[in-house]
């Protein structure tokens, strides 16, 4: 086998832990794609025959090049209008297969993503790769050009954030969607009353539409609040939402054809829904082809 045969084996054989990470990182399949890319470019260019663990090189490799995005997008998102979401990992929700399973094991939630969204870069990354990777902080460190230490330090001050801002939500995807359908059907028959039972006193309604659009809208709070704002914007769409599991928790797509102009989240906690994050932003949404 040649050296460019052996390098390709390899970079596929840990493709998959790559794009968790990068993902995770930067809440884009397709930057987290973009990023593999650069990785496998630096790879090919690379003369790796002393590297003891190429998984670890890698990691670190994709690593420093979300760490760059992100501080390049932390610059550009000043100017965003409303929330900024995830791009939304979406599957039919009629029964997963193993593989399926797996990826909804995987995945980490919308309101999650919203949180990490408040780190620094380097809080992000000391925070994904060691708590979400187990990477040791002495390989996070030469990353973030800090001491292991240091990443420690960012670590914990990360983990904390999280801990006291990501809701705990509900394990049970059956019990989310008996929770999600029932605000669906409430939203569809305009039953206030039914709405506001389902939603947590403190329920937080996000709309992501796009940097610029006239659709942004800021986040609005409280369940008569958020009630309202179904009502009388979603009514006429709920007919339309058809059960999904977005990130590894019930949700819904919106749209008559195979391609949503909408994907909802629902984070559900105590049995009432606690986090809906809407994205319509046609970019998020333009490579989700959903069959049901």
């Amino acid at each position: 086998m040649s050296d460019s045969d052996w390098q390709v084996e390899q970079f596929e054989q840990h493709r998959p832990h790559l794009r968790a990470v990068a993902y995770r990182m930067l809440g884009s399949m397709t930057e987290a794609d973009d990023a593999l890319q650069e990785a496998w470019i630096r790879l090919s260019r690379s003369d790796t025959a002393a590297v003891d663990n190429l998984g670890g090189w890698l990691t670190t490799v994709v690593g420093r090049v979300c760490l760059d995005a992100l501080r390049a997008r932390r610059s550009r998102r000043e100017d965003y209008i409303g929330t900024w979401l995830p791009e939304p990992v979406v599957i039919p929700d009629d029964g997963p297969g193993p593989e399926q399973e797996a990826l909804i094991a995987d995945s980490v939630g919308l309101a999650l993503f919203v949180v990490l969204e408040t780190l620094s870069p380097p809080e992000r990354l000391a925070f994904v790769l060691h708590d979400m990777f187990a990477v040791p902080f002495d390989e996070i460190a030469p990353i973030i050009d800090k001491s292991p230490e240091a990443a420690r330090q960012l670590a914990s001050r990360a983990r904390r954030r999280v801990q006291g801002a990501a809701p705990d939500a509900d394990a049970d995807l059956p019990h989310q969607r008996e929770v999600v359908d029932a605000f669906l059907l409430a939203a569809r028959t305009g039953d206030f009353e039914a709405l506001v039972a389902v939603l947590d006193p403190d329920v937080v309604f996000r709309i992501d539409a796009g940097a610029g659009s006239p659709l942004a809208r800021p986040p609005v709070s409280g369940a008569a609040a958020v009630a309202e704002q179904i009502l009388a914007r979603g009514t006429r769409f709920a007919p339309h939402a058809r059960p999904a599991i977005v990130n590894g928790a019930a949700g819904v797509v919106v749209g008559a054809g195979r391609r949503p102009f909408a994907v909802g989240g629902f984070t559900v906690a105590r049995g009432r829904i606690v986090e809906i994050d809407l994205i319509i932003d046609p970019e998020k949404l333009h490579g989700i082809v959903f069959v049901s």
